[in-house]
């Protein structure tokens, strides 16, 4: 019976669908994390009798055909590339974005990955790097003995030296932006690649337009949204149980086909 197949791949559908939401869930106290999304379509269809075709020798059209559907596919899981809310830190090297932008970041194989999350620290060097001890774009050193350091909106990286009475400025950061963010590609550690998909990437200063600006002693949090995540997934788990159902009914029918035998 068609039915069961059809109505397992919605079981499997819905199954994948709840991964997503579980991972989404995990991921709310994320930095920078952007929330994915299940996204499905309807698989090929098998045409009984096909729509417009015509019924009669005086030209009559079939207004409505027959066309029996073999269920559902996941086409993909994008990412949603919203905003997340800014949480104060009071550290000075967290520094949040607000707008479009992406942090440069260079892996230990010379690859340049792309990241939201600003919690960076200090080396041993005095270089900015991230959490994992990867470099951030373009490299900058902060001088050993200076203390007060501060990061403006536009990037601007100044420490206060010994013996100086105006802040010095040790650096620019740079921002990246994308023509398709979603296009990115995640590898994990809240780090991104890019893809043809995405596009090349436009460096440019923090505060220009199409950028965003920085905001220092902040993070930008996952745009995780718990009510929702919980609802999509009330959601989900009732689908999967509707198609076990179908499932279970189209068993039945079969049982009670097989009976008419004996």
């Amino acid at each position: 019976m068609r039915a069961l197949h059809t109505a397992a791949t919605g079981m499997m559908a819905q199954e994948l669908n709840v991964q997503v939401i579980s991972n989404n869930i995990a991921n709310m106290r994320t930095t920078g994390y952007k929330r994915q999304r299940a996204e499905f379509q309807d698989l090929l269809y098998q045409h009984l009798r096909r729509v417009g075709t015509q019924t009669s020798d005086q030209g009559s059209i079939l207004p409505a055909g027959v066309e029996i559907g073999a269920g559902v596919k996941t086409v993909a899981t994008p990412r949603v590339m919203s905003q997340g809310n800014m949480l104060p830190t009071e550290k000075e090297l967290d520094v949040g974005i607000r707008g479009e932008g992406f942090f440069r970041i260079t892996l230990p194989d010379g690859r340049t990955a792309y990241t939201r999350d600003g919690s960076f620290a200090i080396d041993a060097t005095g270089r900015i790097v991230t959490a994992q001890g990867y470099e951030v774009q373009p490299g900058l050193t902060v001088p050993q003995n200076s203390r007060g350091l501060t990061i403006s909106p536009q990037g601007q990286v100044s420490v206060m030296q010994p013996g100086n009475a105006v802040p010095t400025q040790v650096g620019q950061l740079e921002l990246s932006a994308f023509v398709n963010k979603a296009g990115l590609q995640a590898m994990g550690d809240n780090l991104f690649l890019e893809t043809p998909a995405s596009g090349a990437p436009q460096n440019g200063t923090p505060g220009n337009e199409g950028f965003g600006d920085l905001q220092q002693g902040y993070l930008e949090q996952a745009n995780v949204e718990a009510v929702k995540e919980i609802s999509d997934l009330i959601s989900a788990q009732r689908a999967y149980e509707m198609n076990a159902k179908v499932i279970t009914a189209s068993d039945q029918m079969l049982q009670a086909t097989s009976n008419l035998y004996r």
